[in-house]
């Protein structure tokens, strides 16, 4: 499905991400040690959330012919003591009725990234051996 690859050279902390024939670069912000080249990791998180999010709708109201003209998804990342959490507020536009704009709320909270992130994954970890 998915494949990304992530490099890190020598410069703190500018990483290349390749994802297919796209790239793009992570960064720290300066305050943390980076050159703020790019978005941190928790932002590209929570773009890839918002664009499922985005996505998702514009595919399901699409379907349904109901006239989106477009959707605004603002997310926030929290973590405390008791774990992190997304903040996450949609803003539908278009000439939508009250069970069209309910019913995409719903939907908001099966979209793939949102039911993969709610119900956690399992990570493999291993290092590439070089062949002799």
């Amino acid at each position: 499905m998915a494949h990304v690859r992530a490099q890190i050279g020598e410069i703190d902390y500018a990483v290349t991400i390749t994802a297919r024939q796209h790239t793009i670069v992570s960064d720290e912000p300066a305050p943390l040690g980076g050159q703020n080249v790019g978005p941190a990791p928790y932002d590209l998180l929570l773009g890839g959330l918002g664009a499922c999010t985005a996505i998702t709708l514009r595919m399901y109201a699409r379907r349904k012919q109901w006239p989106l003209r477009g959707v605004n998804v603002d997310l926030s990342l929290h973590k405390d003591e008791s774990g992190a959490r997304v903040d996450r507020v949609l803003t539908l536009e278009g000439e939508l009725d009250d069970e069209q704009r309910r019913r995409l709320l719903e939907i908001s909270e099966k979209t793939p990234v949102t039911l993969t992130l709610k119900a956690g994954m399992k990570i493999d970890t291993r290092l590439h051996t070089a062949a002799a």
